[in-house]
């Protein structure tokens, strides 16, 4: 126990961030100066990008009139249709149905119980790390603006020192890498910026003392009038990561952190801890889940920029017809000067009398005619609507409506279905991101889980257990190949995504389609062969297991009547009346018993000195028969 502890403490001490840096260094300043201007270059390629992400922002506030201000377009009357809102809450919502999960599938038998151990422990993992509110809001980011991000680290702070997995979700406006590459791993460098207030930077690093404050910041923000945030009192610390070709052609990752040109930490510079680099997998802890590619970059673009332009216009229109019902709702009128009518008794509807001078003509006040706009204005509005619904595939049925002539359930349930293919499409794009998340989740567990760990787990009955795991058996193990080389085998796992809650209308068909096996005598065990020859041409979720199910009781039942014949034997044989009474009462024996020397008893139930105890047995099988 004293030696865990000792390695526990090292493996802290290995993984913290040393104020202090060796003397030879392979990282200095000078390296840290031309890492801060590469950081710049990939600032300034981004720069159209970040001017996207933040006009995306305004317009999924509604605060989009901005945006058309600066073109011109603005005017007293500004209405906000919610149309683009609902697409981007719409799919979230189906996105976040579709939550995922995963089954852990070994390449090898025997590594069976070691992915066993790994689908029941990582669920608890990201569990802890809140994984479905990280899950939301990187999804929440890809509908948007269409590149959404995770972040996969080793926290050293976890556990009192102990570490585990952090999962968290990046801000696409923090993150720089090399322009032009189409995946994050193929870049030469990756920068994760923070802006973090001086205080408690110099509390954590006491070197900066009069070196942070009054440089540029790298960390852009959304500005918007709820968080009005004083960069004045904050610095920039960047965390470099990048990879490294040793001599042996083997690529390592290493990482760095840095503020205003003065480096606090460089796993390069200290070769005896990090043999292996920062992280054994050599992978940049980010994965990006997009949705609508774009050539040439690894952002994508999302909903707003596809429906930008109609909620533009449906807007914009709307602004006319708005303000054209607001000129014939409040008639204006012109009023000559010497009609002699009292102004202010006139506007003012409160007062029933208006007093006049002389004889009121019908040229001395006159209301000003306003002309009615055309149905025409109406259908372009409607038609811009149904022509973001189409683009979305966000169609009123995928909300709960329906067109004319459809009410019955099944059929509403269907066109549900039915109208959510972009969605799907959409939902498999982010399982893809998610297993690439669960695979770095099995790398750090195979590189810093040394230590045995308790997890409590519930099982698929529901019961509740505690189980012990480290990374023992994941560990990479010697081998022998055919030329004598003595390699490493390293254990491989598949990972199986699926929905970890189906929709209600796939509910609905399992659980029909249950039903109908149910009534065609499926589950019969005397229907086993007839059951199994149907089902293998069929296709549809949990056949596996019902495949099983169904194969084990046939099993059973065929032990059963094998039992049942030989206490109807033996009964027969000895003429036991309480054996014979209960296989008669439930139409398992012959009214008439059997002679008692019948023939076709086993051999071995006739041995005298056996025979209290195969009564026993038949009496017990007797029993088990009858109980329902």
């Amino acid at each position: 126990m004293a030696d865990d502890i000792i390695k526990a403490q090292n493996l802290a001490q290995t993984m913290s961030q040393p104020e202090a840096l060796p003397q030879a260094r392979s990282i200095d300043e000078s390296v840290v100066i031309k890492a801060t201007q590469t950081l710049k270059q990939y600032q300034d390629k981004k720069e159209m990008l970040t001017l996207r992400l933040k006009g995306n922002e305004n317009w999924w506030r509604l605060r989009h009139w901005r945006q058309l201000d600066e073109y011109g377009e603005r005017t007293d009357e500004r209405p906000t249709s919610g149309w683009l809102f609902n697409v981007i809450i719409s799919k979230h919502a189906e996105l976040m149905q579709a939550y995922p999960t995963f089954n852990c599938l070994p390449r090898e038998q025997g590594d069976k119980e070691e992915a066993k151990r790994l689908s029941e422990i990582l669920p608890v993992v990201l569990e802890q790390n809140n994984f479905e509110e990280i899950y939301s809001e990187v999804g929440q980011e890809k509908l948007e603006n269409g590149t959404g991000i995770y972040g996969v680290f080793w926290d050293t702070t976890k556990l009192n020192g102990l570490g585990d997995i952090s999962i968290t979700s990046v801000d696409p406006l923090s993150l720089y890498w090399e322009p032009g590459v189409k995946d994050i791993q193929a870049s030469k460098n990756v920068f994760y910026t923070q802006n973090i207030d001086n205080d408690t930077l110099l509390a954590k690093y006491p070197q900066l003392e009069g070196k942070i404050g009054g440089r540029e910041i790298f960390d852009e923000e959304y500005k918007n009038e709820e968080s009005q945030v004083d960069d004045s009192e904050r610095t920039s610390v960047v965390d470099w990561y990048y990879k490294k070709t040793l001599p042996n052609g083997r690529t390592v990752l290493h990482y760095a952190k840095f503020c205003n040109d003065v480096l606090l930490f460089s796993s390069e510079n200290e070769p005896d801890k990090y043999p292996d680099g920062w992280y054994a997998h050599g992978k940049y802890p980010f994965v990006f889940d997009v949705l609508f590619p774009s050539k040439g970059s690894i952002a994508g673009f999302g909903y707003i920029d596809v429906c930008r332009d109609p909620q533009k216009y449906i807007d914009l229109v709307g602004q006319a017809v708005t303000k054209n019902a607001m000129m014939g709702a409040m008639p204006r009128f012109f009023a000559r000067e010497d009609g002699n009518v009292n102004e202010d008794e006139f506007v003012d509807w409160t007062k029933p009398i208006v007093h006049v001078q002389g004889n009121l003509g019908e040229e001395s006040i006159r209301q000003i005619q306003t002309a009615g706009l055309d149905g025409m204005y109406l259908t372009y509005i409607n038609s811009k609507i149904d022509e973001m619904k189409e683009t979305a595939g966000n169609r009123d049925v995928a909300n709960g409506g329906t067109t004319s002539g459809v009410t019955a359930a099944s059929a509403v349930a269907a066109l549900q279905e039915a109208s959510g293919k972009v969605s799907k499409d959409s939902t498999k794009a982010a399982y893809r991101a998610y297993k690439k998340v669960v695979e770095m989740c099995i790398e750090l567990v195979r590189q810093f889980y040394d230590l045995p760990r308790q997890f409590r787990i519930t099982g698929r009955d529901g019961m509740e257990q505690f189980v012990e795991y480290s990374n023992a058996g994941i560990q990479p193990s010697p081998i022998e190949g055919f030329d004598g080389q003595i390699g490493m085998r390293v254990p491989v796992f598949d990972l199986e995504i699926s929905a970890q809650e189906e929709t209600a209308y796939t509910k609905l068909s399992q659980n029909e389609l249950a039903l109908q096996f149910y009534q065609l005598g499926f589950f019969n065990p005397n229907m086993v062969d007839q059951a199994l020859m149907c089902i293998d041409m069929m296709d549809f979720k949990g056949k596996t297991e019902l495949v099983q199910k169904l194969q084990m009781y046939q099993t059973m039942q065929e032990q059963l009547l094998m039992w049942q014949q030989m206490a109807i034997t033996m009964a027969q044989k000895y003429n036991d009346p309480m054996v014979l009474g209960l296989m008669q009462a439930t139409g398992q024996a012959p009214a008439e018993p059997m002679p008692s020397g019948d023939a076709s008893a086993p051999e071995q139930f006739v041995e005298g000195k056996k025979e209290g105890k195969h009564m026993e047995k038949a009496r017990a099988a007797a029993n088990e028969s009858y109980m329902p």
